[in-house]
């Protein structure tokens, strides 16, 4: 246990909003590696718009992983931000789809931001009684990935508002249900 943390809280308390905070860092680091694959992967008629419009999203995530562990750090703890941290925290399986059109990633993609999203507003609803300054941190951060996935989710809408890879609940089922629309 640290022997200090942010003034207001309870070193006991600074160190459940660090745990907290270091799955939202393995989240945050395999999200931004998610997003590079994706970058170097994508291909097709519509390749560029994706290619171009991943980066500033790899970009925008490094930063929260960086925010995040800064928080850590200032809540007296040691943030762990290595590939066996990511494996140790994940949850959720690693992105299962290379090479392939900008519809299957990003339908593929849309199933990322839902895990991520609501792994992110849980730990809102678990930091927020504690610590009001993480509980921000984790709101605004939340509210661009929702944004990105709109973005996503824009190119995968058809005009009667449905997903075309509504109804899969896998990176490649979603891919494959993109892929025949």
């Amino acid at each position: 246990m640290p022997n200090f943390t942010v003034p207001g809280l309870s070193t006991e308390d600074g160190t459940s909003v660090a745990a907290v905070l270091q799955e939202r860092l393995s989240a945050y680091n395999d999200l931004h590696l998610t997003l590079k694959h994706i970058h170097w992967n994508v291909v097709g008629p519509n390749f560029i718009g994706v290619h171009e419009m991943i980066d500033p999203q790899v970009e925008l995530v490094r930063g929260y992983a960086d925010d995040v562990a800064e928080r850590i750090a200032a809540l007296g703890n040691s943030p762990k931000g290595t590939a066996g941290a990511i494996a140790a925290d994940r949850t959720w399986d690693d992105y299962s789809v290379g090479r392939d059109d900008a519809s299957a990633h990003l339908a593929a993609l849309d199933l990322v931001y839902t895990g991520v999203i609501t792994d992110c507003r849980a730990a809102i609803d678990s930091v927020g009684t504690i610590d009001p300054i993480t509980e921000d941190l984790l709101i605004s951060q939340s509210a661009q990935l929702e944004k990105f996935q709109w973005f996503v989710r824009a190119h995968l809408e058809n005009s009667g508002g449905s997903l075309v890879h509504e109804g899969s609940s896998t990176e490649l089922g979603a891919a494959d249900k993109a892929r025949q629309n």
